[in-house]
């Protein structure tokens, strides 16, 4: 029984349309609470911005996985779906609802620094103790080192990594939400390809969330992702690079396990490059500048959605050969 490709379409159809329709809602709220982004010193703006980029791809993405997962187990749309997802549903679905608080943490921590720009210390606690309790859930890399402290360690270390990658490259409009639609896709295709029906529903929701977002924010802004919707993206990525079994008996190429630092290679090149510098420097990693490919390009005379376009193309093209 082959798993019916309109469920995909519907995944990615409710990630995108309950992003859209509801961050209006979202940006309203936030500009009556204050959540929004000054103008200010590197900001291109000159007047408040809501961030309510993360919240809206917070909704798009939970409310289709549990409306979802409601018509699955009820049978309600009649595409012989529940017998090939159920499986999964219970096999890892301590997994899942991890994953899911754990976007919603993402997201709290970022909406926390949006609104009160915490130390990097105390921002680098609240997603390290995230990570630890996805991992501690059963969401781990496992690779080919049969050891649980590895296991742990190298999965905490990789949602880390990858979050502040896409929170580090979140400083153009578009970008970091454009990288976060090609390597959910990419996921997708990978998960879909290999018969993971139920990663390949996250993560094709996590696109359509994302694309539901950008017309919002690319190429002009009336909202922003904020430090939530980075989070939110680089958290995504982390996991869902996790989620599928590259290595099987039924996939025995070694090699497979390279393709999330494929799709992925554009956020981590960029973030190795900036720490790197920074640290030759003698500037703190963690503090912003203008050394990223996107202000490197705008520094060579490109305008900034030029910019945002190209690095969207490398990465697609990265992914693709991830896919190939």
């Amino acid at each position: 029984m082959t798993f019916p490709l309109i469920a995909y379409l519907l995944a990615l159809l409710g990630g995108f349309s309950t992003a859209f329709l509801t961050l209006p809602l979202w940006r309203n709220w936030c500009l009556k609470v204050g959540l929004v982004d000054e103008p200010g010193q590197r900001k291109i703006h000159a007047a408040p911005v809501p961030l309510a980029g993360g919240l809206a791809v917070l909704t798009g993405l939970t409310l289709p996985l549990a409306g979802g997962a409601i018509a699955v187990k009820l049978d309600l749309l009649g595409i012989n779906a529940a017998g090939l997802l159920s499986y999964g549903l219970s096999r890892r679905a301590m997994e899942l609802i991890a994953i899911v608080l754990g976007a919603f943490g993402m997201v709290a921590l970022g909406c926390w620094d949006d609104k009160h720009e915490l130390r990097p210390a105390a921002k680098f606690g609240g997603q390290l103790l995230i990570a630890v309790l996805v991992a501690l859930a059963g969401v781990r890399i496992t690779l080919f080192v049969h050891n649980a402290f590895f296991s742990y360690a190298i999965t905490v270390l990789w949602i880390l990594t990858v979050t502040n990658a896409l929170n580090f490259l979140d400083n153009m409009n578009g970008l970091c939400a454009g990288l976060g639609v090609v390597g959910a896709w990419c996921f997708a295709v990978i998960a879909a390809t290999a018969g993971q029906y139920l990663v390949a529903l996250i993560a094709f929701v996590g696109a359509g969330a994302l694309l539901g977002f950008l017309p919002y924010n690319f190429p002009h802004a009336s909202a922003f992702l904020g430090d939530a919707g980075s989070h939110l993206v680089g958290y995504l990525l982390a996991v869902l690079s996790i989620l599928p079994h590259f290595y099987s008996h039924k996939n025995p190429e070694v090699f497979a396990v390279f393709k999330p630092l494929l799709v992925l290679a554009v956020p981590l090149v960029d973030l190795v490059w900036v720490v790197i510098l920074r640290w030759r420097l003698g500037q703190p990693f963690y503090v912003g500048d203008n050394n990223h490919l996107s202000h490197r390009l705008v520094r060579r005379g490109w305008s900034r959605p030029r910019a945002v376009l190209f690095i969207w193309l490398l990465a697609a093209l990265s992914g693709a050969l991830a896919l190939l």
